[in-house]
């Protein structure tokens, strides 16, 4: 039986951690049962964005007779949009070709289960018979799937997710009519992506509001905006069946509050009501590997799990499930597997993300109601586009429906707690925040004193708040005004 210093399962944020182990002449293994890049590169955030950029430029041109330009309506090209899009996903093939000739290297292309804390078996699909091998460490990164919730019919009726859109159900022209299943970030983004190209979008959220991780105000934003748009929102309704209608699909719907159920007819059901854990692959209870009560992968702030010398990151661990959050976690572990000894730990205390439909959405720490839940004092500063030249050069004014703004929310101490934006460029306008937020507890770990909040801020004056932005000259005009100005806005009472 081969016998490895380290086994990577996963080929996505996992390929950080085996790069670092080959340049120290450690003899690794890597395991992949798909494409090679992981979800991000193949079948998420990458190729999304291939779509979605298409869309944004559809929806600009519309706006622009605010401003005194009048575009026809674009030829859509989705030949060359798809082939685009294609050629990101075909990197995949050039990481795998890689990885084959790299020396101290084997590639199993097949499906990794656990047989013990030290061991694994790799099934393979084409009949070819199983192998198992050892490895003194393990490092789990195979992500999350596409989770499709049990609705009568469907399997019969047929549907899409992103695995399978980004594979062999990808259409050959954009849909005349879709019903996406999920109002959330993924279900957003294709929604935009489609309406944009033509398509008569329908969106089936669950809950009572799509978006439900941003500001409800947010939420509420763009839903306006999509029905401005043509997309039709139906929110607190659930999925009840699917059939066959023709050429189309039915979809049964019932509203949860009234009972009163109804029927969308589509050309395609696309399912993105989130995703759900890939690790009862795995076989983990063979390894004794521990699991949260949603079946992910339970990990200290090491990384580590319950098994001393097995690690998981990325969506598989179930914390903050992003690709930037799983580059940060390999960065993490790399200098903990192999630095000088001095470990770090993961923080997530200021994830950022962002939503790529239309309008955009950007969002770091907080929600305003989630601080009022932890019963901390706050004080809350919004600005809005129409507000600064900036925004008003795009053709954007006061009251204006589409009028996006940035949400600021700040401490008693001034620092910042939670940034909330919605408009154009918002994930751009949303990165200095984080920056910030970052040198609370950076500059905490850097002292190493065990020193209180008072002496921190004595050697660390920003640690995190506002001050450095007071502090700051801000291009004008830009629309990073925006942001900046956001603290103008703030009423501070008589503090």
């Amino acid at each position: 039986m081969e016998r490895y210093d380290l086994a990577i399962v996963g080929s996505g944020a996992g390929l950080m951690v085996l790069e670092a182990a080959l340049s120290r002449g450690l003899r690794c293994a890597i395991v992949e049962k798909s494409k090679f890049g992981g979800t991000c590169l193949t079948k998420g955030c990458i190729p999304s964005k291939m779509l979605a950029y298409p869309a944004d430029l559809i929806r600009e041109a519309g706006h622009a007779r605010r401003i005194g330009l009048d575009f026809s309506p674009p030829e859509v090209d989705w030949a060359k949009i798809s082939a685009r899009m294609w050629e990101q996903i075909g990197h995949s093939k050039s990481i795998e070709n890689t990885l084959l000739g790299t020396e101290n290297l084997t590639v199993y292309k097949g499906t990794g289960e656990f047989t013990g804390p030290n061991s694994m078996k790799v099934s393979y699909t084409g009949g070819e018979p199983s192998s198992e091998f050892e490895a003194e460490r393990f490092v789990v990164a195979v992500g999350a799937r596409s989770f499709v919730p049990e609705i009568e019919g469907l399997e019969e009726s047929g549907y899409v997710v992103s695995e399978t859109f980004f594979g062999e159900k990808f259409p050959e022209k954009p849909w005349e009519s879709l019903v996406i299943v999920g109002g959330g970030p993924i279900g957003a983004e294709f929604a935009h992506i489609f309406s944009a190209l033509g398509t008569r979008v329908s969106i089936v959220q669950s809950r009572e509001r799509i978006l439900m991780n941003e500001e409800e105000e947010i939420s509420e934003f763009v839903r306006r905006q999509f029905e401005e748009n043509g997309i039709e929102v139906h929110t607190n309704a659930r999925a009840v069946s699917a059939a066959p209608s023709g050429s189309n699909k039915a979809l049964t719907i019932e509203d949860k509050a009234t009972g009163r159920r109804s029927t969308i007819e589509a050309e395609e059901i696309f399912i993105a009501a989130g995703v759900r854990s890939a690790a009862d692959s795995l076989r983990t209870e063979k390894a004794g590997i521990e699991l949260d009560s949603k079946g992910y992968i339970r990990t200290n702030d090491f990384l580590e799990t319950s098994v001393p010398h097995i690690w998981a990151i990325g969506d598989i661990n179930g914390k903050y499930q992003f690709r930037h959050k799983a580059n940060y976690e390999a960065e993490v572990l790399v200098n903990n597997m192999f630095g000088n000894g001095d470990r770090k730990r993961a923080y997530y205390n200021s994830v950022p993300w962002a939503v790529y439909t239309h309008p955009q959405v950007a969002h770091v720490g907080l929600t305003e109601r989630e601080i009022q839940d932890s019963g901390l004092k706050y004080y809350v500063g919004k600005n809005y586009y129409s507000e600064v030249v900036g925004g008003i050069k795009m053709g954007y004014k006061k009251g204006d429906f589409d009028d996006g703004f940035v949400k600021l929310i700040v401490g008693e101490d001034r620092k910042i707690l939670g940034v909330h934006i919605v408009g154009p460029h918002a994930a751009i306008l949303l990165q200095p925040f984080v920056y910030l937020m970052n040198t609370g507890h950076i500059c905490g770990r850097a002292t190493k004193s065990g020193a209180g909040l008072s002496e921190l801020r004595i050697m660390c004056p920003q640690l995190g708040t506002i001050a450095p932005i007071n502090e700051s000259m801000v291009i004008h005009p830009a629309l990073s005004e925006l942001t900046a100005w956001a603290l103008e806005k703030i009423d501070w009472g008589s503090d």
